[in-house]
């Protein structure tokens, strides 16, 4: 059995994808990137600014699935250049400080809409 996640704390989906699915206790989050969800448009800034809007943008969507980023148990993410992998680890590190989840970081050779970065999420379901 799956449960589609939806809420409008994060962006809509851009896609026919969902925002997440939660099965089998685990909930999968949809890459997220710097997207305003009160707008759809991307907010000002680099890869830090990005970052911290993809990881505020994760934290409602796994909110709204009744989880955390404190449940996340893995993490892909993606760069349109490594050369921002300092700056995006920056950031990523204020949201995920003890007990970091298992991560795979990645270039790619174009992310949507010319985002810098893009991260995708598994996390336990519910709050224990």
């Amino acid at each position: 059995m799956r449960e589609i996640i939806k809420t409008e704390r994060a962006p809509a989906a851009i896609g026919p994808y969902s925002q997440a699915v939660r099965a089998g206790g685990f909930v999968f989050a949809s890459g997220q990137i710097a997207l305003d969800p009160s707008t759809g448009e991307f907010i000002a800034g680099g890869v830090a600014e990005q970052t911290e809007q993809v990881l505020r943008n994760l934290s409602a969507l796994l909110e709204a699935a009744g989880t955390s980023l404190d449940r996340v148990v893995k993490t892909t993410v993606f760069l349109a250049d490594m050369g921002d992998f300092a700056a995006m680890n920056e950031v990523y590190g204020h949201y995920f400080e003890s007990d970091a989840p298992a991560r795979a970081t990645v270039a790619a050779a174009g992310l949507p809409r010319a985002a810098r970065v893009e991260i995708e999420a598994i996390a336990l379901a519910g709050k224990e």
